[in-house]
């Protein structure tokens, strides 16, 4: 969830705040992935012949970049959606949300693609609900320099990966691009009088923010090694939020380091947390109970914190 974390610090800086409109970008991402696997990148033979873990990376940094392109695309139409409905953004952002979903669930099937590893075998059309990343870019990032100590697993790639974009999100928030971006988050009337465009800087927040989570989402998958489609997304966002918003960000702030703090609490109370509280009630389902409890429980927290709209201009 790092990447999905990364991807609230410039949606908030701009003044839209935390939101679960890094579905939209999830899709561009989505459909990237799918592209590289339908042309079979991976597997082919000339790159696989210099190294499988070459091909793979090949694979997903296609992916990376089919779907950037479309994240773009699909940040900048939402970007002008979020322009007119300013003070209201974390509650439109949330149907908007939910309203991809349920478009893309009749998109997934009706999208033109032949990849038996893509398709239902039984109907020969529609996409499958998990799509194995086996033959494609499975694990690529994990696999990538990674060592162990012991039984401890250090995947090394994944997390130079996450650096890497934690560092390119930290240089553009200190360049003048990004400073005006959040001057205008943080007081859009100043900003104006500064001679700075609010909404334009809004959308190029909203765009970075979309673009983030498509890449997020291509991460995201080749550690488990599928990709989810149709509802599988839908909960993304509020885990994202859950963990910038722990870290110690608020609805008007976030900074790399409140990304790389919630990241890491929000997964230890997921993976210490949870088993600890099975051990008292066994055989049950409370973890998932807890795991929603504790993500929603800090989103209500965040919207209670949110001021009104006569606070921002």
């Amino acid at each position: 969830y790092g990447v999905f974390a990364l991807a609230m610090v410039p949606a908030i800086q701009c003044g839209i705040g935390p939101n679960f409109g890094i579905t939209m970008g999830i899709v561009g991402g989505l459909l990237g992935g799918l592209v590289v696997i339908q042309l079979d990148i991976a597997q082919n033979p000339a790159l696989v012949a210099i190294h499988p873990l070459f091909a793979a990376w090949v694979a997903i940094l296609a992916a990376i970049v089919i779907g950037v392109i479309l994240a773009v695309g699909i940040g900048y139409l939402y970007g002008q959606l979020l322009n007119r409905v300013k003070d209201s953004e974390m509650t439109v952002t949330t149907y908007v949300g939910f309203s991809v979903i349920a478009f893309m669930n009749m998109v997934w099937m009706l999208l033109p693609f032949d990849n038996g590893e893509l398709i239902w075998p039984n109907v020969g059309k529609g996409l499958r609900n998990t799509i194995s990343l086996a033959s494609s870019y499975s694990g690529v990032m994990n696999d990538t320099l990674a060592f162990s100590i012991g039984d401890f697993f250090v995947p090394t790639g994944l997390l130079l990966f996450f650096f890497l974009m934690c560092f390119l999100v930290w240089l553009f928030m200190r360049s003048k691009t990004g400073i005006a971006m959040s001057a205008a988050g943080t007081n859009p009337m100043f900003a104006k009088a500064a001679g700075i465009n609010v909404n334009r800087m809004r959308l190029v927040g909203t765009i970075l923010s979309t673009v983030l989570a498509a890449v997020g989402i291509l991460v995201y998958a080749q550690v488990f090694g599928f990709i989810q489609l149709y509802n599988g997304p839908m909960m993304m966002g509020f885990t994202s939020v859950a963990a910038v918003l722990i870290g110690g960000a608020t609805p008007r702030r976030a900074s790399i380091a409140h990304v790389l703090i919630g990241t890491f609490l929000f997964q230890g109370i997921m993976a210490l947390g949870l088993p600890v509280v099975n051990q008292f009630i066994p055989e049950s389902n409370l973890s998932e109970v807890m795991r929603l409890i504790i993500s929603n429980g800090i989103i209500l927290y965040a919207l209670a914190q949110a001021k009104g709209g006569d606070s921002r201009e």
